[in-house]
């Protein structure tokens, strides 16, 4: 990890308590099992470490907006319709119906709905369309996996590569970035070939760390979208040759966050980006570095990720409440 810790937010604590406080009064109450896994997940400290420099408002948003996408992963992941996708495609076609302006029908479209409207208000059209696109595309990627395990199928590495930039659901998080570090990136800044390579590879990290660290507890639960697995079952080879060769791949793609630095100064000069715009985008270039670090360091201090044997299998055969209709 050739990154340094940018430390923890102080209103780390403070999140917490206004995150439970904004799921209970969207009727978003858990369940003693999924209340338990919450606890141990721990939304507050990832989105702590992230965004170190937040303020209070902004961090309890992206706290809110983790809560949820937890819920999300947790139904779809774990639950029935991540085994159906008749269900599974019933259920994210309202959230991304919702997402994009439609009535909200049941507790978790409604909480989206709150935080849709308190998150675009004051955000260019231009932030918007990213910001919809990527979070649409990360929902869509349970209906793909639920499609897999019904056809029994398991996806290619490099097929799955791309699959997981969207589905470990980082880039929605970098388009918040932008609204705690004070900037609206123009459509040319984003546009820039390092700038897109440095978010996948920011992206990619996230997602090979996520894998790493999940899969014991995944492996438990069956779920074979675990770049880990798919080493051991490309190799044929042991666990720990697996993951060591898993680690090797994430030292690399922490290079690739500093190479796409190199190149985008590069690619600045050659488009003569200047003021506000070059600030902006170096802005990004400091606090992408300590947000590599501080995901690297949340899997390393959750629960979820460091206690795969507080497992519980759901056994569920339909949507919770939060989600059904």
């Amino acid at each position: 990890m050739p990154f340094r810790s940018a430390g923890c937010n102080p209103g780390m604590e403070n999140t917490k308590a206004a995150a439970w406080r904004w799921a209970e009064e969207n009727d978003l109450g858990l369940s003693p099992v999924a209340r338990k896994k919450m606890l141990r997940t721990r939304p507050e400290l990832w989105i702590s470490l992230i965004f170190p420099q937040a303020s209070q408002p902004h961090l309890d948003l992206f706290c809110q907006w983790l809560f949820w996408a937890f819920l999300v992963d947790d139904e779809f992941d774990d639950g029935p319709a991540g085994r159906d996708p008749g269900m599974c495609e019933e259920a994210i076609s309202r959230l991304v119906g919702v997402l994009d302006g439609e009535k909200p029908l049941v507790p978790m479209e409604h909480a989206l709905e709150g935080l849709r409207e308190r998150t675009c208000r004051d955000r260019s059209p231009a932030w918007t369309r990213q910001f919809r696109r990527d979070t649409a595309a990360w929902l869509w990627t349970y209906y793909a996996e639920a499609v897999e395990r019904a056809a029994g199928q398991v996806p290619g590495r490099a097929d799955f590569t791309r699959h997981r930039r969207d589905s470990v659901a980082m880039q929605p998080f970098l388009d918040l970035h932008e609204i705690t570090a004070g900037i609206d990136l123009p459509e040319s800044a984003r546009s820039l070939p390092a700038y897109i390579a440095l978010r996948n590879a920011v992206t990619d990290h996230s997602g090979l760390c996520n894998d790493i660290c999940s899969f014991e507890k995944e492996a438990v639960l069956g779920y074979e979208h675990n770049a880990v697995r798919l080493i051991q079952r490309d190799r044929r080879s042991t666990l720990q040759e697996a993951v060591d060769e898993a680690g090797i791949q994430l030292a690399r793609i922490a290079e690739r966050v500093q190479r796409a630095e190199r190149e985008l100064v590069e690619e600045m000069a050659a488009a003569g980006t200047e003021g506000p715009t070059r600030a902006a985008l170096e802005r990004c270039v400091r606090d992408y570095r300590g947000l590599v670090r501080g995901d690297f360091d949340y899997h390393a201090r959750a629960e979820r990720y460091t206690r795969p044997d507080l497992v519980e299998i759901d056994r569920r055969d339909a949507l919770s409440p939060h989600f059904a209709v």
